[in-house]
């Protein structure tokens, strides 16, 4: 069932192709796309002056879907409907968990704005004031929108560096398409060696807004400014005229409601209206994002260990990703139990837990967590394939998607539909 409501009246108006290159051109342009773009090229809907756009409907698909819902074509903006969206963009002191979902298609996202949107997904908060004091060059516990257009520079350089090799002027149109610009190929932050090692677009934020002060990237932010139009994002941080400045009590609100709207809709689509999911369904939630080929064993193993279902309630389930957002931290922790030779019961797992995260895990969720990965059934945690398969649920959008599996217990769907009554 869809969780968000479209729109009947946008869904009617007439779709047309982007302004850039005929229709076979920029199918083309997927072959040279990288799998973040292709997965935002596959998500979008909105076209404006030649550039892609998401609605927040778009991205709350996107990182909860596995397909759209509708085959995408890419419907042009006015300039007068744009300006008309913007206007109706609350600012940022008018935030909710439900942001996203109010807003509905009634916005734009650009693709530098999904990247570091993604990016928040898996941030712990303690990370946030990190983001925020990255965005704050000039240290005055204020960001304006200046600061934060040195965003587009960084995750376009970085993309530059992952940019697939093929056709220049292909490559040229999907720049235009994700950038609004045409693009320079010589790059203002440096490329030493260590460049060449992978990194996250967190990392690369997180290193190169430090060099910000010291290159010309904070020079170019009124050139950027001027040649782009504004979007929802800009507009509920820094206001219609861009002039407002955003703290980091406002920052803070924007990145947790984002995290819990999320959360909230995966397990609304779960809970039929109840105050919990079941915990097969929780497994299924757990799995969905990761490269486990064969999850059946997994959830057998589940269903003969938790054989009176009692159910994860909406605290429990956030508190798991608040959790997964620490997870590098955990693993340091579970490392030194390693590295005594200590068996990893739940006991030593609710308490690592607790020591690397400072989040405390029910007893019943961790509980569920062992009995969903103890494959051998000895009440211990191989933390290792434990870890490696959360690390690919934490890569939400970056990675391949798997379907969507609904074989929910019987038990549990005659509870559901009795109390549904």
């Amino acid at each position: 069932r869809a969780l968000l409501p479209i729109p009947v009246a946008a869904a009617a108006k007439e779709t047309v192709t982007v302004g850039v290159g005929n229709r076979s051109d920029l199918e083309d342009l997927h072959l040279y796309a990288t799998p973040r773009e292709q997965r935002f090229r596959r998500f979008a809907s909105l076209e404006f002056e030649g550039q892609l756009y998401m609605t927040p409907y778009d991205f709350i698909q996107a990182v909860t879907s596995d397909e759209p819902k509708h085959a995408k074509k890419w419907r042009s903006l006015s300039k007068q409907e744009l300006n008309q969206i913007l206007m109706e963009t609350p600012p940022v002191w008018k935030g909710s968990s439900k942001l996203f979902r109010n807003l509905n298609e009634k916005g734009v996202i650009s693709y530098t704005e999904y990247l570091f949107l993604l990016c928040i997904l898996t941030k712990p908060h303690a990370g946030f004031r990190i983001a925020f004091n990255m965005f704050d060059t000039d240290g005055n516990e204020m960001v304006d929108k200046k600061e934060f257009l040195v965003l587009q520079e960084i995750f376009r350089k970085k993309n530059e560096k992952r940019e697939k090799r093929g056709d220049e002027e292909k490559r040229a149109m999907l720049r235009l398409q994700l950038y609004g610009y045409h693009t320079p190929t010589n790059s203002v932050l440096k490329t030493e060696g260590e460049d060449l090692v992978p990194r996250s677009y967190w990392d690369t934020l997180r290193r190169s807004t430090s060099q910000a002060l010291f290159s010309d990237l904070a020079e170019h932010a009124d050139d950027i400014s001027s040649s782009l139009s504004d979007t929802t994002l800009l507009v509920h941080f820094f206001g219609k005229k861009g002039k407002a400045e955003l703290n980091f009590e406002d920052f803070y609100r924007f990145m947790d409601n984002l995290q819990t709207e999320v959360l909230e809709i995966e397990f609304l689509s779960y809970s039929n209206g109840m105050n919990t999911i079941s915990e097969e369904d929780f497994a299924h939630i757990l799995l969905r994002y990761t490269n486990v080929e064969n999850t059946s064993s997994y959830l057998e193993n589940m269903r003969c260990s938790i054989p009176e279902e009692k159910g994860i309630t909406f605290e429990e389930f956030r508190s798991f990703f608040q959790f997964l957002n620490n997870l590098e931290d955990f693993t340091i922790a579970m490392q030194m139990y390693n590295f005594a030779s200590r068996s990893i019961g739940q006991d030593e797992f609710k308490r690592a837990v607790y020591v690397a995260t400072g989040v405390k895990l029910s007893p019943h969720l961790v509980n569920t967590v062992f009995k969903i990965f103890d494959v051998d059934r000895d009440d211990q945690l191989s933390y290792k394939e434990f870890i490696g398969i959360m690390k690919d649920r934490l890569n939400r959008g970056f990675r391949g998607y798997k379907p969507i599996q609904r074989y929910t217990t019987f038990k549990s769907c005659v509870r559901k539909e009795l109390y549904s009554r």
